[in-house]
């Protein structure tokens, strides 16, 4: 050990300078720090999450898209909290496919007379079309108000399914 005052060389074990008496300092034991791809992940806090997450938040509304932030940002509780509301619009969204498309086989028949031939037209009743449209309308709501609480960083429950959790 090297006396930092007079340069004089001292043993290792030393607290006092052999030539001055200065106080020798000792250098601290270097600390183990772990490499880089050991470090614990940073724990964001609501806001930041909200704020990294907000692509992934917007991505959960867009059906099947919605896979995305479920499988790959298990660590983050905003982008989870929006996909398994996405899930849960996606499912009502097949609901709503099977649905319309089993009240499209609903037909009314007209019997059409031409004076001199009759023909027959199937067609679909107004109403019918009315309860499938107002139906895609109400989920196209649903994803819309989802998509805007994911922007504002916002956890909100969608209306009507938000209670709902087919997915844990």
């Amino acid at each position: 050990m090297i006396c930092t005052q007079c340069g004089t060389q001292n043993p290792d074990n030393g607290t006092y300078c052999v030539g001055c008496g200065q106080a020798l300092q000792v250098a601290p034991p270097p600390q183990y720090a772990p490499p880089p791809q050991y470090a614990a992940p940073a724990v964001l806090d609501e806001a930041q999450d909200a704020e990294a997450n907000k692509l992934m938040g917007i991505l959960a509304y867009c059906g099947p898209l919605a896979l995305v932030p479920f499988i790959t940002k298990k660590d983050s509780p905003f982008a989870q909290y929006h996909a398994k509301q996405g899930m849960n619009l996606f499912v009502l969204w097949i609901g709503y496919t099977v649905v319309s498309f089993l009240l499209r086989l609903i037909k009314f028949t007209k019997v059409v007379n031409y004076g001199f031939w009759q023909d027959t037209i199937s067609y679909t009743p107004w109403f019918v079309s009315l309860i499938i449209w107002v139906l895609g309308l109400g989920i196209t709501i649903l994803a819309i108000i989802g998509i805007l609480a994911a922007v504002k960083g916002e956890k909100k429950e969608l209306p009507l399914i938000g209670k709902i959790q087919i997915f844990k």
